[in-house]
């Protein structure tokens, strides 16, 4: 057996934005469609701004919690607050929030420019205002050539752009996005999200943003609120959300993940040890609730935390084949005590076919901090 593995779990990083006024605040709020619940009692704090990733499955209550704070929707019960300013009363038009939309909803017999402008001659902005800040968002999109040209004759990413600066010509407190790179291509979705990035940063405005892409949630957020069956499950960094998940449903929902069964041996104050496969390996003690001593736990560990070990290690199998990604080779290895009886190994570079065949006899470890456990459904 090898040596025990008692290693603190390293702290996590802060998560909440401590100097920075709230943006936005959702207090308790619930809205039921019928005898459905869409949204269960939501609480939230987003900081002025930051850019929040609302992440979760179809279904799940996000957009509904969009469609809340944009005044879309009414909610049942709760508050929610902008600047510090109570909504519940304030129609969407006096929100002072700019909406982008999956669909784009660009009117189709009007420019560019006047698509961009509409939100400020519905303000009742002058004329010559409206040119010198419908020519600024222009540029702000790198869209200042086609200001004449109707929406049918832009691309995809080109009608996103005219937008997000319709969205961002009427200078909102909130900037709120739903999942508005769905329909774009994955080269343009990736330069969409650079793009918007650095223009969320350039301007500084508070971003509230829809999907249900996990990588596009961890690239781009300062936070990430995970949402599943209307209730929000975590709210922490794309770090914490990652490695820290606070739940099973956390743990296979955001990234992939190998499961091992194990056995809680004994608790030792903030972090617990648990016996698994080979070995044992100590692990944090707050998501285990109250369980006892010799309880059946589930490990979840992340492809990209496992390695091949040179000698011993706490797993051992067989590879099965390689997964070619380019950047890394994922590695599948039938692991008998893996639940599924597969672990998958993300190895960087191009060579792990060659150093680790199909058929090869490996070891395989991992660092305490690399784990997470819970209670096993299993029993």
């Amino acid at each position: 057996m090898p040596a025990e593995r008692l290693d603190p779990p390293e702290p996590g990083p802060v998560t909440v934005p401590a100097t920075r006024p709230v943006g936005v605040q959702i207090d308790g709020v619930t809205k039921r469609f019928g005898d459905a619940t869409a949204l269960h009692e939501a609480w939230l704090k987003i900081a002025d701004g930051e850019f929040m990733t609302l992440l979760g499955p179809s279904g799940c209550g996000k957009t509904t919690l969009l469609n809340l704070i944009a005044g879309f929707l009414e909610a049942d019960s709760g508050e929610i607050f902008v600047g510090g300013r109570l909504m519940t009363e304030t129609p969407p038009y006096d929100r002072e929030i700019g909406v982008v939309f999956q669909n784009y909803a660009l009117f189709p017999h009007m420019n560019v420019a006047k698509n961009v402008g509409y939100g400020l001659r519905m303000r009742g902005v002058p004329k010559r205002e409206i040119e010198a800040r419908v020519a600024e968002a222009l540029a702000l999109v790198k869209l200042s050539q086609f200001g004449d040209r109707k929406p049918r004759q832009l691309s995809g990413g080109q009608q996103q752009r005219v937008a997000l600066a319709r969205a961002l010509v009427i200078r909102p407190k909130v900037l709120l996005l739903d999942e508005p790179f769905s329909a774009l291509d994955k080269n343009l979705r990736g330069a969409m999200q650079v793009e918007l990035k650095e223009i969320q940063r350039r301007l500084g405005v508070t971003t509230i943003f829809v999907t249900h892409d996990q990588s596009e949630a961890l690239s781009m957020s300062d936070r990430i609120a995970v949402m599943a069956d209307g209730r929000i499950r975590q709210v922490g960094t794309p770090d914490e959300i990652y490695r820290r998940p606070a739940d099973p449903f956390l743990a296979s929902f955001v990234g992939d993940v190998n499961v091992l069964p194990g056995r809680l041996e004994r608790r030792l104050g903030e972090v617990a040890s648990v016996l698994v496969a080979d070995g044992r390996l100590q692990v944090r003690a707050d998501t285990l609730g109250d369980l006892a001593p010799g309880a059946a736990v589930d490990l979840f560990v992340r492809p990209d935390a496992v390695r091949v070990a040179e000698g011993e290690g706490l797993l051992s199998g067989t590879v099965a084949t390689h997964v070619y990604q380019g950047s890394h080779v994922d590695v599948l290895v039938d692991v008998p005590a893996a639940r599924g009886g597969r672990i998958t190994v993300r190895v960087p570079g191009y060579e792990a076919p060659v150093r680790w065949p199909a058929g090869t006899r490996i070891a395989l470890d991992f660092a305490a901090g690399d784990a997470v456990a819970f209670a096993s459904d299993a029993g």
